[in-house]
């Protein structure tokens, strides 16, 4: 397989939805497969990372207008998102502690981000097959017009409640005190998602689908009032997995302290690892497509 990409080049690539500026650092195959290592442009080195050839776009005029259009995308999104204000992710920790504002963050890991000098970092390494499922997607939602089928089964509650019970039943070097904490700990990942996902977890394409499910389950005329679901009892893992890769933004923007910091983060890479692991029965391989009606008021 001949390489695309030579060292030094310099390239666009993607790291969730966006596309980023980045310098090939190194190249490998691996089963067959070109990866590249990729240096962020104004990211710590810590940041550095072996990706698919997938993720690395050349540096032209084309992909330069597609940075900016996912870009222009993304300040939409925040914008609508506003609309519905997050009222904070009182989440417990095992120091008790409570977030509040919760915000959508800026880009993980720049070296001038202001948030780095509020709160201890977080820092997650991201197993690449569910950095492939972020790829997915976003293609599926922005490119293919198409969203997650809701209600989702597994749904987040379902999907956590199997990761308690899988991390209290083997406990896992990595996890302090699981049988203690783990309850702790998943239900404020909940509580984060319900609040995060109207604001901050969906694309563009997806607000009328969710404005749909908030009629169909929460305010309209016919919803039982006594069996009102959370968000985490109708999406599924793909939602959860936005909401986990952004986490890192959100705790510095909460002020935990560090050991709560620490702890959260022992348990989401945790997560993420048991995620991938299970990634077949968890995710979708096929999204559902929306009619052309939808489309265009989605555009509008």
């Amino acid at each position: 397989m001949s390489i695309i990409h030579e060292t030094n080049d310099r390239v666009f690539c993607f790291h969730g939805p966006l596309l980023y500026e980045a310098r090939i650092k190194d190249s490998r195959l691996t089963d067959g497969n070109q990866e590249y290592k990729v240096h962020y442009h104004g990211w710590k080195d810590t940041w550095d990372e072996w990706v698919p050839e997938d993720r690395v776009k050349a540096r032209n005029e084309e992909n330069a207008a597609l940075k900016t259009k996912l870009e222009q995308d993304a300040t939409l999104d925040k914008k609508e998102g506003g609309k519905e204000k997050a009222k904070g992710a009182n989440a417990s920790t095992a120091k008790g502690a409570t977030t509040k504002n919760v915000q959508r963050g800026t880009k993980r890991g720049h070296e001038d981000d202001s948030n780095n000098s509020r709160a201890p970092a977080m820092k997650l390494t991201v197993p690449e097959p569910l950095k492939a499922q972020l790829v997915d997607d976003w293609e599926s939602v922005t490119k293919e017009l198409s969203v997650v089928k809701i209600p989702r089964k597994p749904n987040v509650q379902t999907i956590l409640e199997d990761f308690e019970k899988y991390a209290v039943e083997n406990k896992p070097e990595s996890l302090r005190e699981p049988e203690l904490l783990t309850h702790t700990v998943v239900n404020g990942i909940q509580v984060y998602f319900d609040r995060c996902l109207g604001s901050q977890l969906l694309y563009k394409f997806e607000r009328i689908q969710y404005s749909e499910v908030r009629h169909n389950y929460i305010t309209g005329q016919h919803v039982d009032s006594a069996a009102i679901p959370e968000m985490s009892g109708l999406y599924g893992a793909e939602h959860l997995l936005r909401l986990l890769v952004t986490l890192p933004q959100l705790v510095a923007q909460a002020g935990l302290d560090h050991e709560s910091t620490m702890l959260l983060q022992d348990y989401v890479k945790e997560l993420l690892l048991w995620m991938s692991e299970h990634r077949k029965e968890l995710f979708l391989e096929e999204y559902e497509q929306r009619s052309a009606q939808y489309q265009n008021v989605s555009r509008a």
